[in-house]
């Protein structure tokens, strides 16, 4: 029989939880599970939108390659599996191309700030999870790991948080918090919220 795989879509807002979230969902759910991230489909530095000021906006859904992410989707829907060419945040530590394989697997989890607000993947969830937190723990979680993980000056952090997150957030990613199947309240832990959505997830793998 034709194996359907469950989709399920995770969004929140910036340094809320989701990539850890994820992580652990993965690990609990293993051979089982494959994680596509909207992260991977950032358009070129070239091809970003610049705000007023001349700084490149990313927390925009013009800034992701929409086409080929929805192509990867269609692919993986199909049973195939895809490779994906990794996006590493313009780190200039890191240098040349890489890519990782998502093979297509029972479920089929999406994560990223606009999973929600395009439309073709919105229709096709089985499950949309949306992660939360108070905007003041996110914000401190954004400077430590972009400053840590990306290079990025706790000043530019500030603008980019100000000036693009908090605006994308109100516009792409509030209004879809009564349009979800579950709410995670991740200002200190998600144990509990991942265990649910673990189990749900294996039944309906046992049922394929």
């Amino acid at each position: 029989m034709e194996m359907k795989p469950y989709f399920v879509g995770i969004a929140g807002g910036s340094a809320s939880g989701k990539s850890r979230f994820l992580r652990q969902l993965a690990t609990l759910l293993q051979h089982d599970i494959s994680v596509v991230s909207l992260d991977d489909f950032y358009k070129p530095l070239a091809e970003q939108c610049t705000d007023a000021n001349g700084h490149v906006n990313f927390d925009l859904p013009e800034s992701i390659d929409q086409k080929t992410l929805f192509n990867c989707v269609l692919q993986l829907k199909q049973g195939l599996d895809v490779s994906i060419k990794e996006y590493h945040f313009n780190n200039p530590q890191v240098s040349g191309e890489t890519f990782k394989v998502v093979k297509a697997r029972p479920v089929i989890l999406l994560e990223g700030l606009f999973i929600f607000h395009f439309q073709e993947i919105f229709d096709l969830l089985d499950l949309k999870v949306f992660i939360q937190a108070d905007d003041s723990i996110r914000f401190a979680r954004r400077i430590a790991r972009d400053t840590r993980e990306r290079g990025i000056s706790p000043e530019m952090v500030s603008y980019q948080w100000h000036h693009h997150v908090q605006p994308a957030y109100q516009q792409y990613l509030s209004p879809f918090t009564n349009k979800v199947d579950l709410i995670v309240n991740n200002n200190q832990s998600f144990d509990k919220a991942l265990r649910i959505l673990h189990q749900h997830l294996q039944s309906e793998i046992n049922g394929q």
